[in-house]
């Protein structure tokens, strides 16, 4: 029951979240009404709101001026291999940094930590070296392979394998599971809301990546939604004119983010909430 002290403060706690929420959600909703509006509209003077007539044809011109689709499903595919790569090459690594004794290992993870700490544009120009050698320029394949290892995974997952009870780990290991065994059927299902959340995580990071993919791709069949999009405004000279269907191709890159937020958000407030571990 919630007493008379603790009602006022949930009150301001609410509006507080209320008033954030609003100036957070506020770029989104002022997108999507401007990609319904017309050039005069947008720039009308006192500020319109609403669209008087929606210019829901906005939508068509803009995919009729760029290949929005291909961009899109691009990033989507990308995001997606490198997800995969991640979550499978991180737990492989959280598990030798909880679950095996080594000389040096926390050397080792504390040399990962420290390379979280550099700037990522201080790596660029060893990795477009070593993406050039492997002859992966303008390839998604050079996206996906420069982009398999995280650290931020790795951390998030190894914290999450340090909460598995290692009473369920001996039992693993008494009745005879080799180290495949125990990651697969008591790590990783032990921690499945966390590696969920850090996989979306990921994907909407990589789905986002703009500096690195602009860097390494050239050929327009081959632009991520985000080098798309920068293409798209920077190739429209008087933008002014076309500033709905700018907002309207980005509408377009983020309803595949919204969607999966929408269908996703509880198994992301779980993986926050618990840290991985499902009592």
């Amino acid at each position: 029951m919630v007493n008379g002290a603790t009602k006022p403060k949930r009150f301001v706690n609410y509006l507080l979240l209320i008033l954030f929420g609003s100036v957070m959600i506020l770029p989104l909703v002022w997108m999507f009404l401007s990609s319904l509006k017309t050039s005069d509209e947008i720039f009308a003077v006192p500020l319109t709101w609403i669209p008087s007539n929606p210019q829901w044809d906005n939508f068509s011109r803009a995919m009729e001026l760029a290949p929005f689709g291909l961009y899109i499903y691009n990033s989507t595919v990308t995001a997606i291999f490198i997800v995969v790569f991640q979550i499978i090459s991180s737990s492989m690594f959280a598990y030798a940094l909880t679950q095996l004794e080594f000389k040096g290992k926390n050397l080792l993870f504390n040399s990962i930590l420290i390379t979280y700490m550099l700037p990522a544009a201080a790596t660029y120009v060893p990795s477009y070296v070593i993406v050039a050698r492997l002859g992966l320029l303008d390839t998604l394949t050079g996206i996906i392979i420069s982009n398999i290892a995280s650290v931020f995974t790795i951390f998030l997952i190894r914290q999450a394998f340090l909460q598995v009870p290692k009473e369920l780990v001996e039992a693993a290991r008494a009745d005879g599971a080799n180290d495949l065994t125990v990651l697969m059927k008591v790590m990783i299902p032990m921690s499945k809301s966390t590696i969920f959340t850090a996989a979306l995580i990921s994907f909407v990071q990589m789905y986002n990546n703009y500096l690195w993919p602009s860097l390494i791709v050239s050929s327009q069949e081959k632009y991520l939604i985000t080098v798309g999009l920068n293409r798209f405004f920077t190739t429209q000279g008087t933008f002014a004119d076309q500033w709905p269907l700018i907002m309207a191709a980005n509408v377009l890159a983020v309803l595949p983010l919204l969607i999966l937020f929408i269908f996703l958000h509880k198994w992301f407030i779980k993986g926050i909430s618990d840290n991985g571990v499902k009592g």
